[in-house]
């Protein structure tokens, strides 16, 4: 065991966190590689909960630069969860968001230049900007290009071509609505009522997005994680067109835009938007740091 490791595990959540932290971080500043028994405790760490929001992203944050051993391609089995649809359909699910560290995979194999899983509006978006993801990325501060968080700032168009890459697609609406709520018809993921502590909403003050899974209690009893927090995601859904009244002056005629479908429950929304029927529209176009995508395919 690494030394110091068995007396941070006789201290209170909140110490033995910041020790392990401490320990990543003594670990990387001499080059060294983090011992698998240090990277064993900062999960159970991350799975027994405690310690203040902050001290969780912390830990969460070291565990991304040591090297989370939760993180896999899509094309792992252990990546999905598998559940019955409410039409009692199969339907297999992403553990979690879609992560940097995934995304980044599918960029440095050429995603963006695969014409083939670019849908012909995605690859038109993409000929006609001058910063997709792999561009704008390089610009984002650090504490958005971690590992093991859920990847942001992430277009429909991306998110699509990302999902195709891989054999899957973006989880719809009702789809998802079934794994939050399931056959007990629960409000959020754990149930209700909203509580304190349990998903990265506003409420927790945390400001930002943090590591896939940090928060215990945001998931399902099948284990799907950071379904009412975190970030929020795109969805499947059909294009709605929307009339944008709020784009004109009095007496002229409103534009009518296409929009896709979010689910917003965010680090930066309360937690009314964390509820399981909670919806948004947004042109596809758009994307901001609390923004992400999760996959699913059909079994």
């Amino acid at each position: 065991m690494s030394n110091g490791l068995a007396d941070l595990e006789k201290l209170p959540a909140d110490e033995r966190i910041g020790g392990l932290v401490a320990l990543v971080e003594g670990a990387l500043g001499k080059g060294e590689k983090v011992g698998d028994d240090v990277v064993r405790a900062m999960l159970d760490a991350l799975h027994a909960g405690g310690g203040s929001g902050h001290d969780r992203l912390a830990l969460g944050q070291a565990l991304g630069r040591a090297g989370d051993p939760r993180l896999r391609s899509p094309s792992d089995a252990g990546y999905w969860v598998e559940m019955t649809s409410d039409y009692g359909d199969p339907l297999v699910v992403g553990t979690y968001p879609v992560t940097n560290a995934e995304f980044q995979a599918w960029v440095d194999a050429g995603g963006y230049e695969d014409r083939a899983v670019w849908s012909d509006e995605g690859w038109a978006w993409l000929e006609g900007t001058t910063d997709p993801w792999p561009v704008l990325s390089k610009t984002l501060d650090a504490e958005l290009r971690v590992p093991n968080q859920p990847v942001v700032h992430v277009t429909f168009f991306e998110a699509d071509a990302y999902a195709t890459a891989h054999g899957a697609r973006l989880i719809r609406t009702d789809e998802r609505l079934w794994v939050v709520r399931g056959e007990e018809r629960r409000p959020y993921p754990w149930g209700a009522p909203f509580g304190e502590g349990h998903a990265n909403t506003r409420e927790e003050a945390i400001g930002r997005p943090c590591a896939v899974g940090l928060f215990s209690g945001d998931q399902t009893p099948e284990g799907v994680y950071d379904l009412a927090g975190n970030v929020a995601e795109w969805t499947g859904d059909d294009e709605v067109d929307y009339v944008d009244f709020d784009a004109v002056d009095d007496g002229e005629e409103p534009p009518v835009r296409q929009c896709r479908t979010i689910h917003p429950g965010a680090w930066n929304q309360p937690a009314l938007a964390a509820w399981a029927k909670a919806k948004a529209l947004v042109v596809p176009e758009s994307r901001w740091n609390a923004l992400g995508f999760r996959l699913a395919r059909d079994a």
